[in-house]
């Protein structure tokens, strides 16, 4: 079965979200590698050098991997409201400590509350503009 992880891109705040989700989640980063880290990084400008080339954190069994745009490959960053991380927890507790931790300095789109199809849900933009849904179901679907 295939694995479906999720993907972040930023523009120069990659380690800063990712030191952030990991106070959060817990655990370790499995890699943290810069762009001056990488083959042909001496045609990387010195302002582009330490952005984040890969960072990868476990989250349970899966992971939240991430990376910095580079402008002068041509990247550009366009944020946006076209997709959410969503995460399902194991209790009301968890889902109220996710929420806590991640919406921090963010915008709330929708607090905690026992939503009409009866779970429990929230979600938001966390101040980094990646948007999020926690969710605890109460009946298993």
């Amino acid at each position: 079965m295939p694995k479906l992880n999720s993907y972040l891109n930023f523009d120069g705040t990659a380690e800063e979200a990712f030191n952030f989700y990991k106070s959060v989640f817990g655990g370790e980063f499995l890699m943290l590698s810069k762009m001056g880290d990488m083959p042909g990084a001496e045609q990387v400008p010195d302002a582009e050098k330490n952005r984040v080339m890969h960072v990868s954190l476990p989250i349970g069994e899966d992971l939240l991997m991430g990376s910095d745009i580079v402008p002068s490959m041509g990247h550009t960053l366009t944020s946006g409201n076209y997709s959410y991380i969503s995460i399902f927890t194991e209790s009301r507790e968890e889902a109220d400590r996710l929420f806590n931790g991640l919406s921090e300095g963010g915008k709330i789109e929708m607090p905690m509350e026992d939503a009409f199809w009866g779970d429990y849900f929230g979600s938001f933009w966390d101040k980094y503009g990646i948007g999020w849904m926690i969710n605890f179901p109460t009946q298993r679907h």
